[in-house]
C-alpha cells in the first residue's frame, strides 16, 4: 500500500511517519484487506492540531475522516478511531461488496467546474445570466449499486454521490437531507 503523509505548514517527523503506517497498516489488515493507497495530510486551524485521512479501497470505495485535538498525536487517534468505527460498521457490507462483485467497479468520465459565488446588489441587474467558471476538472463517476453507492457516501462522509445506476445505466444522486435520512434522485423512474 502506498501512503502520502504530509503536513500543511508543519513538519511530520519520521516518528510521526511510522506512527501512522503502523496504525494504519493494522486498521487496513483487521477490516479491509485490500487498500490502495492512503493519504493523511495534517495542519493548523487555530491551537488545534487537524489530521485528514482518505483511503481508497482496490474496490474503488473511498474511507473518509477527520480528527482534531490540541496534539498532533491526538488528533491522528482521533481520525483514527472514526476510520476504524466506519469500517467497523460497514465490514460486513465491504466484505460482501467484493464477494458479490466479479469486476472491479467501473469508472466514467464527467466533466466538473467551480463557478464563482455571483456578486448579487440589492438593486443591481446581472449583465448576463452565464455564471463565470473559475476552474474546470475532471472527475469519475462510479457504475455502482444504490445501495453502494449510500455506502459509500458514508464511508466517504460526503453530503452527496453522483453515480451511474448498475441497475439501467442511468445517473443517479444519493444525498443526505436535512431531517438526517437519505434521499435518491432517479430521474429515469420520474413520470
Amino acid at each position: 500500500m502506498r501512503y502520502q503523509i504530509s503536513g500543511k505548514q508543519i513538519d511530520v517527523g519520521e516518528a510521526l511517519t511510522t506512527h501512522v503506517k503502523s496504525e494504519i497498516g493494522e486498521l487496513i489488515e483487521k477490516y479491509a484487506q485490500r487498500a490502495t493507497d492512503c493519504v493523511v495530510v495534517f495542519s493548523r486551524a487555530a491551537h488545534e492540531s487537524v489530521c485528514e485521512t482518505t483511503i481508497h479501497l482496490a474496490t474503488g470505495l473511498n474511507v473518509s475522516a477527520k480528527g482534531s485535538a490540541t496534539e498532533i498525536y491526538a488528533a491522528f487517534e482521533s481520525c483514527r478511531e472514526r476510520l476504524d468505527k466506519q469500517v467497523r460498521r460497514y465490514k460486513r457490507r465491504l466484505r460482501n461488496h467484493n464477494s458479490n462483485r466479479k469486476a472491479p467497479v467501473e469508472f466514467g468520465a464527467a466533466s466538473s467546474y467551480i463557478l464563482a459565488p455571483s456578486e448579487d446588489v440589492e438593486d443591481a441587474e446581472p449583465e448576463t445570466l452565464a455564471p463565470v467558471v473559475v476552474a474546470e476538472m475532471e472527475t469519475k463517476i462510479p457504475s455502482i449499486t444504490v445501495g453502494e453507492a449510500v455506502m459509500q457516501m458514508e464511508l466517504a462522509g460526503q453530503k452527496m454521490l453522483v453515480f451511474r445506476n448498475e441497475g439501467h445505466g442511468g445517473v443517479n444522486v444519493v444525498y443526505r437531507r436535512d431531517d438526517g435520512n437519505i434521499g435518491w434522485i432517479d430521474p429515469r423512474n420520474s413520470r
